[in-house]
């Protein structure tokens, strides 16, 4: 499970993949101040956490129902142990999603060049070989607020040319649609278990932004069905802090269910 050589110095660091993958969910709320976030998933939820208890002080975090929490806690806490601060009913849910508030992460099961998001289903849309949880809220999320995507297993089959259903709103769809659609519109990160992307380019299509130790820019490529932007200085995803890489694992995980999702 070990990443290896990422302190660049030829010594194991025991860093595994997937404490990459949270510390690069969580940079994802870097300078996001006070806003809702909403994680989905065990490592996007980590990510929020530890961004929480470190560097974006201010992120709000729910218990996923009705309410506000207070602190980061530990990813396995059970909902009776919650310490909640404040309601958080469904219909003040939309007043924070409307005024662009909120920063989600959500899966991806297919994603595309221009970052439209599929969760819906894989195949023909009239006979679809998969049926997948649904659009969901992921039109409204895409266009209202700051989105992101992880996705745990990075495929030519998930980093697709154009995604079988659109559930989540691209960048061309959005510039189609008109100014509704791209007021708050912002794809801000999309992470997979091999890198991390964005969409900084000149027509916002996907770039890759950095690659996860123990993985190779070739390897990215060769599991990617479109062309991504490669900047001449690409590098490697952060190294977690002592601290962060404490509070992961000794206060968020203890039990190590990120290493659930991610393969070595």
């Amino acid at each position: 499970m070990s990443a290896g050589t990422a302190d660049g110095t030829g010594a194991d660091t025991g860093i595994t993949r997937a404490e990459f993958c949270v510390i690069a969910c969580a940079d994802a709320w870097s300078g996001a101040g006070e806003v809702m976030a909403s994680p989905f998933g065990t490592i996007p939820a980590l990510g929020a956490r530890l961004a929480k208890l470190t560097f974006a002080p201010d992120v709000v975090l729910t218990d996923g129902e009705a309410a506000l929490m207070v602190g980061a806690p530990p990813i396995a806490t059970k909902a009776a142990d919650l310490i909640r601060e404040a309601a958080m009913p469904y219909r003040s849910v939309f007043d924070v999603v409307w005024s662009g508030r909120r920063h989600i992460m959500m899966m991806a099961s297919q994603i595309d060049r221009t970052g439209n998001q599929n969760i819906s289903a894989i195949g023909d849309h009239h006979r679809p070989k998969v049926q997948l949880v649904g659009v969901r809220g992921a039109p409204g999320n895409s266009v209202n607020h700051p989105t992101s995507y992880w996705v745990p297993d990075h495929t030519v089959r998930t980093f697709v040319e154009h995604v079988d259903v659109v559930s989540g709103v691209g960048y061309a769809r959005a510039e189609t649609a008109g100014p509704g659609a791209t007021r708050f519109h912002d794809i801000r990160r999309v992470v997979s278990n091999l890198g991390v992307f964005d969409f900084e380019t000149p027509d916002h299509t996907m770039r890759l932004r950095s690659f996860h130790p123990g993985t190779t820019v070739d390897d990215i490529v060769g599991a990617t069905a479109f062309a991504l932007t490669i900047p001449d200085d690409v590098a490697e995803t952060r190294l977690p802090t002592p601290e962060e890489l404490d509070l992961l694992r000794t206060v968020l995980d203890p039990g190590s269910l990120r290493d659930r999702d991610v393969k070595s």
